[in-house]
């Protein structure tokens, strides 16, 4: 759960919306092949075959702010810079708008290039 303290008191959202929140806005950008099981935790889900939609997300809070890590594949041949840099955006943009969240910072790291 991630609490934080506004005008109206505080406010506790769940870290599984978050996940899919921010899983879907990366899945949906241009030039994202998939995202990638990152960590032990990530991992073993993945052996035990049980169903993981927010593989490659891990969240950190810092204060009130977050700090978003994403592990992403990206499709041969596409700029990655824009492509970082549109998912940067996209997600920050996603996590102020609809959860009133403030992003602190959000690390994109490619560990897969496909064809």
């Amino acid at each position: 759960m991630i609490k934080y303290k506004n005008h109206l008191g505080t406010i506790g959202i769940s870290t599984s919306y978050l996940r899919q929140l921010i899983s879907y806005t990366a899945e949906n950008c241009f030039g994202v092949a998939g995202l990638n099981v990152y960590g032990a935790k990530q991992g073993m889900r993945k052996v035990l075959k049980k169903e993981n939609t927010t593989k490659g997300v891990i969240i950190r809070q810092d204060g009130e702010q977050l700090i978003v890590d994403l592990h992403i594949t990206v499709n041969y041949g596409i700029n990655v810079g824009a492509i970082v840099e549109s998912i940067i955006h996209k997600v920050t943009y996603v996590l102020n708008d609809q959860a009133g969240v403030n992003v602190k910072s959000v690390n994109v790291f490619i560990d897969e290039m496909i064809n």
